[in-house]
């Protein structure tokens, strides 16, 4: 729960106890009331199934909870979670207006609130009734008495109880995503000093990243059967075994017995991965109420919105550590690891984010719209645009005299570093700097397939450059080659973060509100994919591809023009049911034909509250976690 919506659902308390008049029991406060729209009519509350009368009060809505409010919680369920307080009113003018009948019931309820309490969060809510009802000496409003406010240590137990968990899980998450980046490049690049082949660590990455689209489609499953403490510990345990592994690497071993060997390191790593990322993921939205825009919603989004940032840390802290020592690397990755998991096993509860209802099958989790699916697909050649030429050959690629760099390994992991971390950025920022100027907000398939029409001219750029010029090789001055990769590299890292800023806002805009969980689940394990698919193939061109370094890093790149070219036909087959009219391309379009009327359009409709502010609805989505891309 909110830590400002509880402590304004106190205040209120204390108001609404004061007008009332005695013998009217006591005001347990359910939810705010938005103030847009009408009045609502016979509102009601629901704990689990149990139904209650409630009425507004101002501007909240009250009711008295159950009688035998107790046994709500004395259940033989293991899983949970605790009571669901849903709060509905009548919407009869809703439903007639949009032609329904107004003999159909479901068409006549009106959700305006849900949120699952715990036992200690409905004490909490309970406390506050109880203690604006029994009050002090003094009278309110109505002969009804004052109420006495809680003490300081409860007013903090009350103000940061919910937020114990956020802060746990948060820093666990981010603390595990600086390892993560770290160890990519501790393995790469001592592979590398080994004199393994761009093929070789493209193998051993493969089942970090296979992981990746298994785990993805089964962590929603595994956390409503688990619950967030469970899937949290298991991930940083796993990732802890993974890089400790990593200390019996040989130099003594052949480099088949190394590639299996690391291999298993990294599939153990892979799935820490998306374990763990499970916790980072859905404890915003365990702790904030779905309507609330609060500080505590806007502190999640800071976090999460940094998380991209932190694995740019990751890259830099394991390039930099592995060139004074291997095993000094290890260690303090496994430090870090450490380091986040007593607070987890101490402060969370088992029961948190455990599923109460019938969980989803297997099956069912591919059982989805088609412009999910569409724009999945979508996905796999976007993120494999990217990874066929910067997990792998990139590094190899700054590292190797033959390119006309050769960089150290710390500049080679300050180049990665900061890309990722401009990428981050500039993905939480994309609604405020790009959309939002270019009124292309909210963004529509045209959008998304505009702006992945741009990308493609980025990798095509270098690819002529490389394979047609004579900018990149052993002889060439390196001034220009610093220059054109890292203009050309960063301006596909500005574009590629708009267009997944873009599929993160368009896949939370055509999922069904239900099936959310779900969709995600499927949408991460599509990037997981692309990255396998961009990372294997990226190996062998980088290998086999021309006689030199540079005719491979060219063929990687022309190879990811096409797969940035795919995903852009892929978005023209969606459908813009629940994005708006028109194209909507904003001044990128005025160009084109019916522009004007597409300019008309797209200043008709409506925008999201703060859309181009940071409580816009991509801004929330994205940085809140819900679907913040991967990596």
């Amino acid at each position: 729960m909110d830590i400002v919506y509880l402590s304004k659902i106190y205040h209120h308390t204390r108001h609404i106890r004061g007008g009332m008049a005695e013998g009217t029991g006591a005001a347990f406060v359910c939810c705010e009331l938005r103030p847009e729209g009408a009045p609502p009519e016979d509102l009601r509350c629901r704990f689990d199934d149990v139904e209650v009368q409630a009425k507004e009060q101002a501007g909240y809505v009250t009711c008295t909870p159950p009688t035998d409010a107790e046994a709500l919680f004395q259940s033989s369920d293991p899983e949970r979670q605790g009571v669901r307080l849903r709060v509905t009113a009548a919407a009869r003018a809703a439903a007639a207006a949009d032609g329904g009948s107004e003999g159909d019931p479901a068409q006549q309820v009106q959700a305006l609130h849900e949120e699952v309490l715990d036992r200690t969060a409905f004490q909490e809510r309970a406390s506050l009734m109880a203690a604006n009802k029994g009050g002090s000496s003094g009278s309110g409003e109505g002969g009804a008495a004052a109420p006495a406010a809680p003490g300081r240590s409860s007013r903090l137990r009350q103000h940061y109880g919910a937020l114990k968990p956020f802060v746990i899980i948060s820093l666990s998450y981010l603390l595990f995503t600086t390892t993560d980046g770290a160890v990519r490049m501790v393995v790469l690049l001592h592979a590398y000093q080994k004199g393994f082949s761009a093929m070789q660590v493209a193998i051993m990455f493969s089942f970090y990243e296979l992981a990746g689209v298994v785990t993805n489609l089964l962590a929603g499953l595994m956390g409503a059967k688990w619950g967030i403490k469970s899937t949290l510990l298991t991930g940083l345990s796993l990732q802890l075994v993974g890089i400790g592994m990593l200390f019996a690497w040989q130099d003594s071993w052949s480099k088949t017995e190394a590639i299996i060997y690391v291999t298993a390191t990294q599939l153990m790593c892979g799935i820490a991965k998306d374990l763990t990322k499970l916790g980072g993921k859905t404890v915003t939205k365990l702790v904030t109420p779905e309507e609330k825009q609060s500080s505590l919603f806007r502190l999640v989004s800071f976090i999460t919105g940094w998380k991209n940032s932190l694995k740019g840390a990751g890259y830099f802290l394991g390039a930099a550590t592995v060139g004074v020592n291997y095993y000094m690397s290890l260690g303090i990755l496994c430090g870090l690891i450490l380091l986040a998991m007593p607070w987890a096993i101490t402060g969370l509860s088992n029961q948190l984010g455990r599923a109460r209802k019938q969980n989803v099958t297997f099956a069912q989790l591919f059982d989805n719209k088609p412009n999910i699916n569409i724009l999945s697909l979508s996905r796999v050649f976007l993120f494999g645009a990217r990874d066929l030429w910067f997990e792998v050959p990139l590094p190899f690629f700054l590292r190797s005299p033959a390119s006309g760099i050769g960089w150290s390994r710390s500049a080679t992991g300050a180049f990665l570093a900061i890309w990722i971390i401009v990428y981050g950025q500039m993905q939480s920022w994309t609604p405020q700097l790009v959309l939002g100027p270019l009124r292309q907000a909210p963004p529509t398939k045209w959008v998304a397939a505009l702006w992945c029409g741009i990308l493609t001219v980025v990798p095509l750029t270098l690819g002529v450059v490389m394979l047609a010029g004579d900018t990149f090789g052993v002889s060439v001055s390196r001034g220009p080659a610093v220059a054109a990769i890292t203009v050309v590299l960063y301006a596909f890292c500005l574009v590629f973060a708009v267009n997944s800023a873009i599929h993160s806002y368009l896949i939370v805009a055509y999922a069904e509100g239900d099936k959310v969980a779900q969709t995600v689940g499927v949408y991460y394990a599509s990037n997981a994919v692309g990255r396998l698919v961009g990372t294997l193939a990226s190996g062998a061109l980088y290998s086999y591809v021309g006689s030199t370094i540079v005719d491979g890093f060219g063929a990687c790149l022309m190879v990811s023009v096409g797969f940035a070219a795919l995903s852009c036909a892929i978005d023209l087959f969606l459908h813009d049911d629940h994005t708006g009219g028109g194209r909507r391309l904003g001044l990128l379009g005025a160009c084109l034909p019916g522009a004007k009327r597409d300019a008309q359009d797209a200043g008709r409709a409506a925008v999201p509250a703060g859309l181009g502010g940071h409580e816009s609805t991509l801004s929330a989505h994205v940085q809140s976690g819900e679907v913040h891309t991967a990596k």
